[in-house]
């Protein structure tokens, strides 16, 4: 993708950008992802798989193995097929470089995780036509836009002291019959 896009209020993205992409771009390369079933790029992962996503993991220090079935490379640039978003998950410092590289192999977005947030990489990267997302989960935002959270409050932009309606019941999830 090239050309300069429009940029948009990096402080608050539309339920519409943010699902258009998650609808359209099937293809994730998760640069960060960790091994550790603890770590959020994990089990973000794993949801995201769980949703016929491909999600392709990319970190140097596990170059060769596998994380949930799938083999780690060193970097974006190792990876044979085309990546639709590269999903970030390490610490600001490294967008500007990861924004040059998404935008070498072709990617269509930049995305970076929750607390991660570089203005000059999200300008390079809607510069060379790419659509950018900072501090912002794609596992939370698929939960939240498919109304899978949603049943819970999350998204309902209401305040008040109700128990959500799964848990009425001693906070167990049970429903009703």
């Amino acid at each position: 993708m090239t050309g300069s896009r429009a940029r948009v209020n990096h402080d608050s993205y539309s339920d519409a950008y943010i699902g258009d992409i998650l609808a359209n771009c099937r293809t994730f390369a998760f640069v960060g992802a960790s091994q550790t079933e603890s770590r959020p790029s994990y089990f973000a992962m794993k949801y995201l798989m769980a949703k016929d996503y491909r999600v392709i993991p990319v970190n140097p220090a596990h170059a060769g193995k596998e994380l949930l079935g799938q083999k780690i490379f060193a970097s974006l640039s190792d990876i044979e097929e085309p990546v639709d978003v590269v999903d970030m998950f390490r610490k600001p410092d490294a967008a500007l470089g990861i924004a040059r590289e998404a935008i070498a192999i072709g990617a269509k977005v930049m995305w970076m995780q929750l607390g991660v947030r570089n203005d000059e990489a999200a300008r390079i990267a809607e510069d060379a036509g790419l659509k950018v997302v900072m501090n912002r989960c794609p596992k939370i935002e698929y939960g939240r836009l498919s109304g899978e959270i949603g049943w819970v409050g999350v998204n309902r932009r209401v305040i008040d002291n109700h128990k959500p309606f799964l848990f009425s019941k001693g906070g167990t999830m049970k429903h009703r019959v």
